[in-house]
């Protein structure tokens, strides 16, 4: 199925389960711990072997040679395989890390070996006896902020609008700061693991935790020359994602060589060192930020240039993702370098570029409305616009931007807000108020799935993944509506490769192209089962088949009806920009002798489309809200610059965002069905949580206590010295 023109009035707009607050149909699995994730697999096949992998101790060179005698001879140990004795395999879809084989060394704990034993314990034991003999490579630079300068101004823009220089000049007001962001690690709960039957060396059957099955079951394939019809692909559950889990990575190739090594299936899980240096990560940035704007506080111009770090040839972080679309301007200039470090992969992690970049454009539009004396919401509603500022030909398809700050606004309290930075406390503790807009694309992908009627029961079988995103319910609800059964009625089969390729978990396009192509294949079978009833024009409604006066119940037909479909863009949207808005509001307390943070309140008002299912968007924004707290207060990968590897690489001395760091989160869906974005007029909405709450927080900071700092994370050795003296 084609969605070739904007939707109009359909069943969705009066829908009984779509757009309703569900509970999840997965939780009970998970809550009881019955839900089965990669490693905990045990009954997919028999006789799993355990690996345990080896990684490089310096961030760049050649290994000349490796001792592996001692983890051969070592109990229960059934294989071990160096990268010295493989040629090096060939990168899979936008890898640019080498996974394994050959000499060269591009990272620290670059996989340089696997060992398989009859236990977990044997496998450690044994890999720690290897060891290897380096030729070091030339001493890095990893100073981006360096490298940033020798950059700057360099290279032919990414987006280039009238007369910026004159812009400069001419305006009443100017802000030109450096902005500067961490490295961050996606953290998720699950680390990365696969179990792989390999074993006789045709036919390879992979047990994995991973966002996109398409795309990963063919870089198996590319990676070890077969072909894809040879991998069987299995994801059904995973516990988080974020992007680090959206390419093939090392745990699934080491259990597939360490399987065909040993003979027998091998089960895989990373440690979490290995995850947070051999595997992706958001990269660090460096931004310069420059505003121009009229006296009533109109931009007239907008400069943006940033610098991440990445693998040679990857592609950074783009902390300058957002700033073409999201306000009005005459001129604009926008430029993103990136430079080549010996470092982990650095590659998506949600939202990746508009992240970073929001902590330097809202940030600087704060320090903007200081300059004019404006109100930092009334700044951008009359930044606001309906077309695309660097295409004004193509209008945005939904833009309710000034909405979202207007009634996130009214709910926050914002007008008890001092404007005076320091003036309110309570105690030891200063109060500040903050906000920072949202912008985030909203892109779709083709999406399929399969239908299948049988006794009354619905089963729906896709590619697509749940990420803990609640794809299972989404998906269900979906199938239900268009069916006219209930969701008990409702039986979802997810992540294999054996089923209809989806559009996977990733982009903040997951829910709405899955949703469009569970929709397609149910409208498949409405005609599917119409043709073989003879039925005109059937409708689907309370359980029943119903055409003119004749009515069947579904649980009474006989046979099993089928029906595979895709939903598939037309060329129609490219006349749109689609994208997602909010605005984030945050009331932060800092205490004045410590400098702690304390994330007191917020409130966040998004424009995301047609809301599939309150309960679970609500939980990824308030997912995405935390983890931007995490990530502006505490997070960041320290990096050892002599041996260039990340220090802190475990949960222990990496400090993520908890429930219990955030008392009180409220989230505001405008719930304004895009009729030109899918057929269920939806657009996602798990990235738009992320985009924007870290300024709003960086800001209440500094409305707290007059410190404004550009380096993030906001950590107290960064605020203290400007602290008031304690009463």
């Amino acid at each position: 199925m084609e969605f070739n023109e904007p939707a109009g009035q359909n069943l969705f707009d009066t829908a009984r389960l779509v757009g309703k607050p569900t509970a999840r149909v997965d939780g009970p699995l998970k809550v009881s711990g019955l839900a089965p994730y990669a490693y905990e697999r045990h009954d997919v096949v028999e006789g799993q072997l355990y690996g345990y992998p080896v990684g490089a101790t310096i961030s760049h060179g050649r290994i000349l040679s490796m001792d592996v005698e001692a983890a051969r001879a070592a109990p229960g140990v059934r294989a071990v395989v160096t990268t010295l004795e493989i040629a090096p395999l060939a990168l899979g879809m936008l890898n640019v890390a080498r996974l394994f084989g050959g000499d060269e060394v591009q990272h620290y704990h670059q996989a340089i070996a696997v060992v398989v034993a009859d236990s977990f314990e044997q496998a450690r034991a044994a890999a720690d006896l290897i060891t290897a003999e380096y030729e070091r490579g030339e001493a890095a630079d990893f100073d981006l902020h360096a490298a940033f300068e020798r950059l700057e101004g360099s290279g032919d823009p990414d987006t280039l609008i009238g007369d910026v220089d004159t812009a400069f000049r001419s305006a009443a007001a100017v802000v030109d700061q450096m902005y500067h962001t961490a490295p961050i690690t996606h953290a998720a709960m699950e680390p990365h693991a696969s179990i792989v039957d390999w074993s006789d060396g045709g036919r390879m059957r992979v047990w994995t935790s991973n966002q996109m099955i398409n795309w990963t079951r063919n870089s198996i394939a590319t990676t070890f020359g077969i072909d894809p019809e040879l991998v069987h692909l299995e994801s059904p559950y995973v516990g988080g994602g974020f992007g680090g889990k959206l390419w093939l990575r090392s745990d699934a190739v080491l259990a597939a060589i360490g399987s065909r090594a040993a003979g027998a299936p091998v089960k895989l899980a990373l440690p979490r060192p290995f995850v947070m240096n051999n595997t992706t990560h958001r990269a660090a940035t460096v931004q310069r930020v420059r505003l121009a704007a009229a006296s009533d506080g109109r931009l007239t111009g907008v400069w943006h240039e940033a610098a991440s770090h990445s693998l040679p040839g990857g592609r950074g972080e783009n902390a300058t993702a957002q700033t073409p679309y999201f306000y009005a301007t005459d001129t604009m200039r926008v430029k993103h370098h990136i430079v080549a470090m010996p470092l982990p992969e650095a590659s998506d992690m949600r939202a990746p570029g508009e992240a970073s970049g929001h902590m330097g454009l809202e940030v600087a539009m704060d320090e903007l409305a200081e300059a004019l004396e404006m109100d930092p919401v009334q700044l951008r509603i009359v930044n606001d616009t309906q077309v695309n500022p660097s295409n004004p030909s193509q209008p945005f398809s939904e833009r309710n931007y000034v909405a979202c700050l207007e009634r996130g606004a009214e709910a926050f309290g914002w007008s008890d807000r001092n404007a005076t930075p320091g003036q309110r406390r309570e105690g030891q503790w200063l109060i500040g108020m903050g906000m920072a807009g949202a912008y985030r694309g909203a892109p779709v992908r083709p999406s399929g799935a399969r239908a299948i009627l049988e006794g009354g029961r619905l089963i729906i079988e896709t590619d697509m993944t749940d990420i803990g995103t609640g794809s299972y319910t989404i998906l269900a609800q979906t199938a239900a509506e268009v069916m006219g059964l209930g969701l008990d009625d409702v039986e979802m089969r997810l992540g294999s490769s054996l089923y209809p390729v989806s559009s996977g978990s990733g982009g903040q396009f997951g829910a709405a192209s899955s949703t469009a192509g569970v929709y397609a294949a149910c409208m498949a079978l409405r005609r599917e089962i119409g043709v073989q009833l003879g039925l005109d024009a059937p409708e689907f409604r309370d359980g029943q088949v119903v055409s003119g006066d004749n009515s069947q119940r579904l649980a009474d037909l006989v046979g099993r009806f089928e029906a595979v479909d895709e939903m598939t863009i037309g060329d129609f949207q490219g006349d749109y920009l689609l994208a997602t808005f909010g605005a984030h509001f945050a009331e932060v307390a800092v205490h004045v002798a410590t400098g702690e943070t304390r994330v007191r309140r917020m409130v966040s008002a998004i424009d995301a489309g047609r809301i599939l299912n309150p309960t679970t968007a609500r939980s990824q924004l308030i997912g995405g809200m935390t983890m931007s707290i995490g990530g502006v207060l505490s997070e960041e990968m320290a990096l050892d610059t002599g041996r260039g590897y990340f220090v802190n690489h475990d949960l222990a001395g990496y400090e993520v965002a908890v429930h219990a760091d955030i008392l009180n989160q409220e989230v505001i869906f405008l719930d304004t069905a895009d009729a030109i974005a899918t057929p269920l007029k939806a657009k996602g909405v798990g990235e738009l949580g992320v985009c924007g709450v870290g300024a709003a927080v960086a800001n209440a900071v500094y409305n707290a206590t007059g410190v404004r700092v550009r380096d993030f994370p906001l950590t107290l050795d960064r605020l203290l010295d400007g602290l008031p003296e304690l009463a």
